[in-house]
Order: structure tokens, then C-alpha cells, then sequence
């Protein structure tokens, strides 16, 4: 038998599915549509309570409406990762030692774009 706390789903994975719920949305959503959009057994108080921290976290904005809130991404999915990856490398502590093993583990193809980046005449050789 399966203990219920067992069966919850980590918080970034149910983070992730609401996430992915109002990026699809054409606007703002209240915590019902999104609970309805995730088309899971969830409540919509962990709905709320899930956009809620993700409003805390910056990563989602929200209006007043009706007596409750609608929330809409502030970042595409591009963005958010790009934000998790300056997160980490604000925690790592010698940052020249972590964005060292970060290059050295790109492949060609992604060492091509960032340098690409980094320099955009580089392209043009």
C-alpha cells in the first residue's frame, strides 16, 4: 500500500506542470483555470498555493480579479533556465572555477554557439 505522502509529486515538478499550464494559456489565469488546465487531482488551494510561490519567486505576475488574482509567466521557458543558471552560479562560490568545468563540459556544437554569442563577428571567420 502506498503511503499518501509517497504519492505527492516533488514541489519544482508541480511547479513545472503549472508553469507549463500558463505558458500555453493566451493570458492570465486564476488558480481554477489552471487547476482545471493541469487536469490532475490537485486542490485548488495547492494550485494557489503554487502560484503564490511562484509570484514570491518572481516568476509569475498577477492582476486583481474579481475578489482573487489571474497570473501570467514573466518569463518564457528560455528565461527561467537561463535564471536558474544564474542562481547556481551565484551559490557555487569561485565562479571562474565553476563556469571553467561548465565550458569544458559543452559539446562542439554548443561551445560553437556560445562563442558565437560571446563574440558575434566569430561567425563571420
Amino acid at each position: 500500500m502506498t503511503d499518501a505522502k509517497d504519492a505527492r509529486r516533488p514541489a519544482g515538478e508541480l511547479e513545472a506542470s503549472v508553469l507549463a499550464v500558463l505558458w500555453a494559456a493566451d493570458g492570465p489565469r486564476t488558480p481554477g483555470q489552471v487547476q482545471r488546465g493541469l487536469g490532475a487531482g490537485l486542490a485548488r488551494t495547492t494550485v494557489t498555493t503554487i502560484l503564490t510561490r511562484l509570484h514570491d519567486k518572481g516568476i509569475v505576475a498577477r492582476r486583481r480579479q474579481g475578489r482573487g488574482y489571474a497570473y501570467y509567466p514573466v518569463q518564457d521557458p528560455q528565461g527561467l533556465t537561463a535564471r536558474r543558471m544564474h542562481s547556481e552560479l551565484a551559490r557555487g562560490g569561485d565562479r571562474e572555477r565553476v563556469l571553467a568545468r561548465f565550458v569544458e563540459q559543452l559539446s562542439p556544437d554548443d561551445e560553437r554557439i556560445l562563442r558565437e554569442l560571446l563574440d558575434p563577428r566569430s561567425g563571420e571567420r
